[in-house]
């Protein structure tokens, strides 16, 4: 059996090293198409986690025995990705530690598009000040239980921030101006697979 299937995790540059030496390998990221489109691994795959269909996936695979490396931003989604791909058959999954963003502070060669789109997470803390703020000016001017507002979202941040799962993020990723093929070529052919 290849040792690679039996790992589940890999550093970014551990992976690297791999890649250059030719290790067959295929690279799945499972980020947002604004994301991916910022930046994101040479030779990655996009398909977002919302659009990833295991046995679709699996026919255009083919074989069990290249290793799916699955990224991510930091980690999170990769995870739900590889239960989601493993409960749907497929197998050789590894988990990219740390994700796009490790492999960036790693120093390691990104590819990156001309995108329109702000980052998720910057879009999430516009969100939550521009609420929070409005929430707070409603409180002091006409009512004081409109404080509830910025109570619900600092309390959104705090089940963000122990859980690692963000609902606003997942909401905003939905939206049209995040889901566009910002990113031209490098997603071509993800079919929705």
């Amino acid at each position: 059996m290849n040792p690679l299937q039996v790992k589940t995790s890999i550093k970014p540059l551990e992976l690297q090293h791999l890649l250059a030496e030719g290790a067959p390998a295929q690279l799945l990221d499972v980020r947002t198409p604004g994301e991916f489109a910022a930046a994101h691994v040479p030779g990655a795959k996009l398909i977002p986690l919302d659009d990833l269909n295991p046995g679709a996936f699996q026919r255009q695979r083919g074989s069990d025995e290249i290793p799916v490396y699955v990224l991510c931003q930091s980690g999170g989604r990769a995870r739900k990705a590889i239960e989601k791909l493993e409960r749907g058959g497929v197998h050789g999954c590894v988990l990219v530690e740390g994700g796009t963003q490790a492999w960036i502070d790693a120093g390691l060669p990104t590819e990156r598009a001309q995108s329109t789109v702000l980052p998720l997470m910057r879009q999430v803390q516009i969100t939550v000040g521009l609420i929070s703020a409005a929430g707070a000016a409603l409180a002091l001017a006409i009512n004081p239980l409109f404080a509830i507002i910025p109570l619900v979202m600092g309390c959104g941040l705090l089940f963000a921030g122990l859980t690692g799962m963000c609902g606003l993020a997942l909401l905003l990723a939905k939206m049209p101006w995040n889901r566009a093929q910002s990113c031209g070529s490098c997603c071509e052919g993800k079919g929705g697979v």
